[in-house]
């Protein structure tokens, strides 16, 4: 298994990126959480990583820290929970966030995720109450932005994209990147912003 990674940043394309080892081009699906803290292209990173071979596919999933990682791996074993959608609930929250919603038996912020129905979150709750024991919980929510639009096009689109890979609707993509758009914001920080924005309490 392939636990982790260290070589330079080549392309960044939410969710995925390519990180070059050696000459080796490997390409990580990562949680949007983690585009605040990537590198500039060529400069060095690091990922843990969880390695998936399915009959289809062979599938490498990145991550900043160990924790994430372990939070991804413990999120697979609650029934119905699959890369996809472990993926997209590191997405929307911080592994802070994720345990502080279990620890409050918040379904109502669960249930705004794409993917999660309220039976889904209600398991999720359940079976993962006593797997993060000891695991330290809060909110870490950046501060509400305000309603001015960013003048460049592109880095909208790029987020709105970055947005629907997530399963969202293209109405609800465009709606919540707007809403947080103000000018000179790039992709990375308009996708955090919109995502924090559709699960906000």
């Amino acid at each position: 298994m392939i636990g982790r990674i260290s070589g330079r940043l080549i392309e960044n394309s939410p969710p995925f990126l390519l990180v070059d080892v050696n000459g080796v081009g490997y390409e990580l699906e990562v949680p949007l959480t983690v585009l605040g803290d990537l590198p500039a292209a060529g400069e060095p990173c690091t990922f843990y990583t969880h390695f998936v071979v399915r009959e289809d596919a062979q599938l490498l999933y990145g991550f900043a820290g160990r924790q994430d990682r372990e939070l991804f791996r413990l999120l697979l074993k609650v029934n119905g929970v699959g890369p996809k959608l472990a993926i997209a609930i590191l997405s929307h929250m911080s592994v802070s966030e994720f345990v502080g919603c279990v620890q409050e038996d918040n379904v109502t912020r669960l249930t705004k995720m794409p993917g999660i129905g309220k039976k889904t979150a209600e398991r999720l709750l359940i079976e993962m109450r006593d797997r993060i024991t000891g695991w330290r919980g809060g909110s870490d929510a950046a501060a509400p932005a305000t309603d001015n639009r960013v003048q460049s096009k592109v880095p909208v689109e790029e987020a709105e994209a970055a947005l629907l890979a997530l399963g969202y609707r293209p109405q609800e993509a465009s709606k919540a990147v707007q809403s947080v758009a103000t000018e000179g914001m790039g992709r990375d920080e308009l996708i955090r912003q919109a995502l924090r924005s559709m699960v906000k309490k």
